[in-house]
C-alpha cells in the first residue's frame, strides 16, 4: 500500500480528534486484523470496552472513495470540515455520528447509534495494540534522531568556537612575537 502525504487540513483534523477524545485511549492508523485491508483513521477504546471508531475526510472525492469508510466500532463517526458535511449530509447513513471542522475547533453535530462490533473484540484490541506499539516505536525512532541532531549541532558550534579561539590565540602569539622582537614592551 503506497503512503501519501498527509495534508495540513488532515492533520489538523487528526490532531483535533486525538484533544476531543483524550479521556479515552486512541490510536491514529489502526489496520485491523493481522493481515487486514481495512484501517481506521482513528480508534479509541474506553474502560468498558467500547470501541469508537472514526473516519477523517477533507474533501467531496475523499468522502466518495472505496477507501476509508472502516466503521468497526461500537459507536462510528465522520470527521470532516464544516463545509463538507453540508455538502454530503444526506448520504451519511443514519447510525454514524459527525464531527465537524469549523478551522479551530470541532463540534459534535450529529451523535452516533450504537451498533454491533463488525470484529471480534479481540481483534480490535490487538489491533490498536500493534498500532500503538508502532508509534511508540515510530516515537523513540525519531526522538533518537532529535537528540543526535541536536549534539551534532552542538559540536558544530564548539568547533566554529574552538577555530575562533585558536584564529584568536594565533593572531595574539604573531603580535606578542613582533613587540618583543623589537624590544617593545607588552602589555597583557
Amino acid at each position: 500500500m503506497r503512503k501519501l502525504a498527509k495534508t495540513e487540513l488532515t492533520k489538523q483534523l487528526e490532531k483535533a480528534i486525538k484533544k476531543e477524545t483524550s479521556h479515552w485511549f486512541g490510536c491514529l492508523e489502526v489496520t485491523i486484523g493481522w493481515y487486514g485491508n481495512g484501517r481506521v483513521d482513528y480508534m479509541t477504546m474506553d474502560c468498558k470496552e467500547i470501541f469508537r471508531c472514526y473516519e477523517l475526510k477533507i474533501s467531496k472525492s475523499d468522502f466518495h472513495s472505496e477507501h476509508g469508510h472502516n466503521f468497526v466500532g461500537h459507536f462510528n463517526y465522520y470527521v470532516m470540515p464544516k463545509e463538507l458535511y453540508e455538502e454530503v449530509e444526506s448520504e451519511i447513513p443514519k447510525h454514524i455520528g459527525i464531527y465537524a471542522w469549523n478551522g479551530s475547533y470541532l463540534s459534535l453535530v450529529k451523535r452516533p447509534k450504537k451498533q454491533e462490533l463488525k470484529e471480534d473484540i479481540n481483534i480490535l484490541k490487538n489491533s490498536m495494540i500493534r498500532s500503538l506499539y508502532r508509534d511508540v516505536c515510530k516515537f523513540y525512532s525519531q526522538s533518537d534522531e532529535c537528540v543526535l541532531d541536536r549534539y551534532k549541532r552542538r559540536i558544530s558550534k564548539l568547533e566554529k568556537d574552538l577555530r575562533n579561539v585558536n584564529s584568536l590565540y594565533r593572531e595574539k602569539s604573531n603580535e606578542l612575537y613582533e613587540y618583543t622582537r623589537h624590544g617593545k614592551e607588552v602589555q597583557l
